[in-house]
């Protein structure tokens, strides 16, 4: 199955220099807990619930801190034409449970999450890249590190 077909297409993008309270609000608009960051219409980022909480709000910073201060940078992505056996595999090793979407252009076109994967996939392909993203640590790790 290509990713085209198990992909969430409906995705709200938050800008760099808008605020963590609009990334929240927007995040509860939708009722998820990521939005990719975009700025002149490219990728620059990906935000979480996690990132406000553990990189905004843990480390004292206010409601008006700009998008930029608490996103991850390093944005992983697969293409629209992949096959999703393979993103999920990749999703275990890069131990990420959504990525972003885009054509051979590099323009956002949509979203995979585990989910999508479990829906239209049946548990196998969703469950074994939920093992490899549970493994402690990694370099999405909030703490940078593997637990002791």
């Amino acid at each position: 199955m290509r990713v085209s077909e198990a992909m969430t297409r409906d995705v709200r993008v938050a800008r760099p220099d808008q605020t963590i309270q609009d990334a929240a609000k927007m995040m509860s608009d939708v009722d998820a807990g990521v939005l990719p960051v975009g700025e002149n219409d490219q990728l620059v980022g990906m935000i979480t619930d996690r990132d406000i909480a553990i990189r905004g709000i843990a480390q004292g910073k206010g409601p008006d801190t700009p998008v930029r201060e608490v996103m991850t940078a390093d944005v992983k992505y697969c293409f629209e034409d992949e096959d999703t056996d393979q993103v999920a595999r990749n999703m275990a090793d890069q131990q990420v449970r959504r990525l972003p979407v885009v054509n051979r252009d590099k323009r956002l076109v949509g979203i995979l999450s585990l989910g999508d994967l479990a829906v239209m996939q049946g548990g196998r392909p969703a469950g074994e890249a939920l093992a490899g993203i549970s493994e402690p640590g990694g370099e999405h790790s909030q703490t940078g590190g593997s637990r002791s």
